[in-house]
């Protein structure tokens, strides 16, 4: 039996939604995946999948990552170590779903959380770091890596196993999207495209990434340097380079990265 994941410390909600009932959105994601399935008999074969993929939400989300699997590697095997996880730990499966609901609610394209299962980058590559992150933390660190490096080849991402991540992140395309080992992104954060997580290199210590507040917007293309702390609510502009500590509920855009009014109109993140 796995262990289940690491809670992200304080950078995680420290209370759980009182509207979210994790069978009950297992259950939905389960249905609506059986009924896209039969309106539309082509779309497993056309994923990757198959019908009785939908059978248990372990299953499902296994079947997802093993779909996209790149030919000079061995589907099956993805397959099983993904389903593995998310049966045995469930403070992945609850963030996987989590992360789903977030999406789909978030996003505007139409289709519901079994479209966004099964057609969004940016929840395939967050499953794959799910699946590598809970490896990593019960010592298969070799195996993490590996299922990194061919979850990096699918989605165009390399996010390190190590990485901790709250739930229902909203990772928007997610292409291009870098994560060092030390980075922690907390509960609810949206970022878009192109975002690094990154070191500056004049630190090996146990804090040289960014630790990402709670509902914090990261905009395409920033790029954030060092164990800095981005405050709770904050919002990072697209193209911005941030190099220290930003306060909660603060706008910064620039290079580098400079606080920004908030007036009524405008943008304070999601």
């Amino acid at each position: 039996m796995l262990q289940t994941s690491d809670n992200t410390e304080k950078y995680r909600t420290g209370r759980e939604p009182s509207t979210w009932h994790y069978e009950d959105f297992a259950r939905r994601l389960l249905g609506e995946a059986r009924e896209l399935f039969g309106k539309c008999p082509d779309i497993p074969a056309i994923v990757g999948m198959h019908i009785n993929d939908a059978d248990g939400p372990a299953e499902l989300l296994a079947a997802v990552l093993a779909s996209a699997t790149p030919a000079e590697s061995d589907p099956g095997i993805v397959r099983l170590h993904s389903r593995t996880v998310f049966q045995g730990d469930r403070t992945a499966l609850d963030s996987a779903l989590r992360d789903i609901a977030v999406t789909s609610e978030k996003n505007f394209e139409p289709g519901g959380i079994s479209a966004t299962l099964f057609f969004s980058r940016g929840i395939h590559a967050l499953l794959g770091h799910r699946v590598a992150h809970s490896l990593w933390n019960n010592g298969q660190r070799d195996r993490a890596l590996a299922l990194k490096t061919i979850f990096g080849r699918a989605y165009s991402t390399d996010i390190h196993p190590a990485a901790r991540f709250g739930k229902g992140i909203w990772l928007d395309h997610g292409l291009g999207f870098v994560v060092g080992e030390t980075a922690i992104v907390g509960d609810e954060a949206c970022i878009w495209h192109g975002v690094t997580l990154g070191s500056t290199l004049k630190d090996n210590g146990s804090q040289r990434h960014p630790r990402i507040g709670r509902g914090v917007t990261i905009g395409a293309d920033a790029i954030l340097l060092g164990g800095i702390n981005i405050g709770d609510g904050s919002v990072i502009a697209a193209g911005s380079i941030v190099l220290g500590d930003i306060d909660p509920h603060t706008t910064v855009a620039g290079a580098p990265a400079r606080p920004k009014a908030r007036k009524a109109d405008s943008f304070a993140g999601f």
